[in-house]
């Protein structure tokens, strides 16, 4: 089967279009046919080397596809079926081994292409806003790249739950989509100092939560918006790094929280993997929430998928066809 793998840690040229055997599935796992792969920053991490893999690997975290065989232990009659998955490598793939406790049905109504963009970013957006920062009526929140693919799911996520949405974007095009995805109030942050016009925006308060996937350009200036007791949600970090932050800044600034979680802290057992992704798909089914495809290349494209990635050119999920 055809297959990219990093050999070695690199630029977009690191990703190799191989043949590999068909892999066969161990106890517990079920081999999918992938039919498209979801593309994330974290498959950019692996590609780099920032995420460590043993080599060659393939790559990506995402996908969906058709069960086509099982191993020792799992229910022969998930065969056929149409499944979708996150946080487990090799979608980049004809064929993908996955634990069968991660693989979430995909519902009727639900295409291919929504599947496979939805399960990552969309129970990131929920876990962002169902569970690390409950967001209810009477909160504020800044979303920074908010018409991305995880920050436009939040944005909508946070609207439903009767939060003020504050959104920073990087162009009219994409504050058009923010504000589209139910945005209150959009700052272009190329344009305007985001931290003085969100003080502006809550008439100096500040905001209850910060969610920041952005990392190096935009976390000492998240943190100065946040009114008292506030939390700083760093969950990516696009620009680079955050430097190492002294505690004592947090008690400067308001006794702040700060917290750097992950989907694999928030998708620990079955029960909750099924809860966030069955929200997810009801809301979809519902027509309240907008999963926006932005562009889909070919596996052997994933170089230039990468680059479109990397590029911050992204107005909502990039998929691979397989």
């Amino acid at each position: 089967m055809k297959a990219i793998r990093v050999h070695q840690p690199g630029d977009q040229s690191a990703l190799v279009l191989d043949d590999v055997p068909t892999p066969q599935p161990g106890a517990g796992e079920a081999r999918v046919a992938v039919r498209f792969a979801g593309l994330n920053f974290i498959d950019v991490y692996y590609r780099t080397g920032a995420y460590r893999a043993n080599l060659p690997v393939t790559i990506g975290n995402e996908g969906m596809g058709v069960v086509e065989a099982v191993g020792e232990g799992v229910d022969a009659s998930l065969v056929g079926q149409r499944v979708a998955w996150a946080m487990h490598p090799g979608s980049y793939a004809q064929g993908a081994l996955v634990p069968a406790w991660k693989l979430v049905p995909v519902p009727d109504g639900v295409s291919d292409e929504v599947a496979a963009a939805l399960l990552l970013q969309g129970m990131t957006a929920h876990y962002l806003a169902r569970s690390t920062f409950e967001l209810r009526e009477g909160h504020d929140a800044l979303v920074h790249a908010a018409a991305g693919g995880v920050g436009g799911l939040l944005v909508q996520i946070a609207r439903k739950r009767g939060a003020r949405v504050i959104a920073t974007v990087g162009s009219e095009e994409k504050a058009t989509l923010a504000r589209a995805a139910g945005a209150h109030d959009v700052i272009l942050y190329r344009e305007q100092d985001f931290a003085a016009e969100t003080k502006r925006l809550t008439d100096g308060r500040g905001v209850h939560v910060v969610y920041d996937s952005v990392g190096r350009d935009t976390f000492d200036a998240s943190l100065s918006v946040l009114r008292p007791r506030g939390m700083m949600v760093l969950y990516g970090a696009s620009s680079g790094a955050v430097p190492p932050v002294d505690p004592q800044v947090l008690n400067q600034k308001g006794s702040l929280f700060l917290t750097r979680p992950s989907l694999g802290a928030y998708t620990q057992d079955r029960e909750e993997l099924l809860w966030r992704a069955g929200e997810l798909f009801d809301m979809v089914l519902a027509g309240e929430l907008d999963v926006r495809v932005d562009r889909v290349f070919d596996l052997a494209d994933a170089g230039s998928a990468h680059a479109y990635l990397e590029g911050r050119h992204t107005k909502g999920k990039v998929l691979l066809r397989i």
